[in-house]
């Protein structure tokens, strides 16, 4: 891990589910080049978690708040966490 190694937890909520958010979100991740995953929360919010360097997270963060275009994403909270050094890739987690 180097220095700049990180792990965030984001919450989205809004109008974020059957607007394809998810695939939304694994396309930003690899473009920004971060690990980990996203699901759909049973409350109707979206939680992604992200491992990598902590300015890909935040780049990928920033895709998240915009979102896909039907999306109306009303609050983002992020947790930042000790990186864990487990994801490989990013999936859409089910």
């Amino acid at each position: 891990m180097s220095e700049t190694s990180a792990r965030a937890r984001v919450i989205i909520r809004g109008h974020v589910q059957g607007v394809a958010y998810r695939a939304f979100a694994r396309a930003a991740a690899l473009k920004c080049g971060v690990r980990g995953g996203v699901r759909n929360l049973t409350d109707g919010g979206v939680e992604a978690e992200a491992e990598g360097d902590k300015r890909s997270i935040e780049a990928f963060v920033e895709c998240l708040r915009i979102g896909p275009p039907r999306a109306k994403v009303r609050t983002l909270d992020v947790e930042w966490q000790s990186p864990t050094g487990q994801p490989v890739d990013f999936q859409i987690w089910y």
